[in-house]
């Protein structure tokens, strides 16, 4: 893939706005990260995969530009998303005598952005945040907008913060290394973003998801572009998830019960969402909200994507249950679940029918 002039799109968020650049060749584009880094000292923080492939090409690209620059590996893996994680990070930090006038960056995956904003967050009480994002789910979303966590084990991303990155740096160029169950994983919130809002986008889906399995530089640019089209302007409208944010966890709620329960480590983070927006399908259809072709054009894309629509064997829909019912959307007690009305038509609602949901769990849920 040859280097090409990126894309740009606003987060309008007023004194918090932020750009996201898009396009191929953009990781070792100084000129282009220079205007986002605060002082003098920076840290970039990555995982030993992402290392490997990109970490030292990222450094060689900023020497010369007067900056201290100091890197940190983290194991890869959910499983490193915790607050040993963090504070091994803050460790390093206070040990080279980092000031408030620093820049992390999150030179990796989800779970690289997400502890790296939260540090970035809680250090000295916030210092700046560059997200360069290396892979597809976290070019289309977990770069963006702000939230940043650790998992607990009884819950996932139960401790974080909101604290918005300088800029997001997205090279699709990157994602030609990318393992293919880290691209479908990724491709399951790309889904979400055509089903909440944006009903030309899934048909879009539907027509391109294979130039997108092929990885066709064309096709991925115009994915990760118009997710992040669609999640800029719903984070614009909606920082701290006090209203219209919520649907962007379509699936989540499932996903993030089921992700719990197998210890964040037997599947990925996608693979989770895309069962849990087959569940919300599922319960949807329940309830008489949904078309049954509806349902089906849903199933078939996610299948078509490579991407799970039934659980694993061995979780029970007690266990289930119980997790969901920690999930940071529910209020006064009652658990809110994002379910689908149409294509690009949800509803958040805590008004579901509890026999219906549990009817759904145990059609979902088999034994090991």
């Amino acid at each position: 893939m040859a280097e090409n002039a990126p894309e740009r799109i606003e987060v309008g968020l007023d004194d918090r706005a932020y750009p996201i650049h898009v396009g191929l060749g953009l990781l070792q584009r100084a000129d282009l990260y220079s205007a986002y880094l605060r002082g003098n000292q920076l840290l970039a923080v990555t995982d030993e995969n992402v290392a490997e492939l990109y970490l030292e090409n990222f450094l060689e690209s900023l020497e010369g530009s007067g900056l201290a620059l100091d890197s940190m590996i983290l194991p890869a893996g959910e499983a490193a998303k915790n607050l040993q994680t963090l504070e091994c990070i803050v460790d390093r930090l206070l040990e080279r005598r980092y000031n408030r006038d620093c820049t992390l960056v999150a030179l990796g995956g989800g779970v690289v952005g997400d502890v790296t904003g939260f540090t970035a967050a809680c250090y000295q009480r916030g210092v700046a945040l560059l997200q360069v994002p290396t892979t597809l789910l976290a070019q289309v979303d977990s770069s963006v907008g702000g939230k940043t966590a650790v998992n607990h084990s009884r819950g996932k991303n139960m401790i974080g913060a909101f604290h918005q990155p300088t800029a997001v740096i997205a090279d699709v160029a990157v994602l030609d290394t990318l393992p293919d169950s880290e691209l479908r994983s990724g491709l399951a919130e790309t889904i979400k973003y055509g089903l909440i809002r944006d009903a030309g986008f899934f048909a879009w889906l539907e027509r391109n998801v294979m130039r997108l399995r092929a990885r066709e530089p064309g096709a991925l640019i115009e994915a990760v572009v118009r997710s992040c089209r669609n999640k800029a302007e719903v984070v614009a409208e909606d920082e701290r998830e006090s209203g219209m944010r919520a649907i962007l966890n379509l699936g989540h709620t499932f996903a993030h019960a089921i992700e719990t329960a197998l210890g964040y480590r037997k599947w990925k983070h996608g693979e989770a969402v895309s069962a849990g927006m087959a569940m919300a399908a599922d319960l949807s259809l329940r309830h008489g909200w949904l078309d049954e072709r509806v349902a089906q054009r849903v199933h078939a894309l996610l299948e078509a994507a490579g991407l799970p629509t039934t659980l694993p064997p061995g979780l029970a829909p007690d266990r289930l249950r119980h997790l969901m019912a920690t999930d940071k959307k529910a209020r006064s007690g009652k658990l809110r679940l994002v379910l689908l009305e149409d294509i690009g038509k949800v509803r958040v609602t805590a008004d579901f029918d509890e026999a219906l949901l549990r009817r759904t769990l145990e059609a979902y849920c088999r034994p090991a």
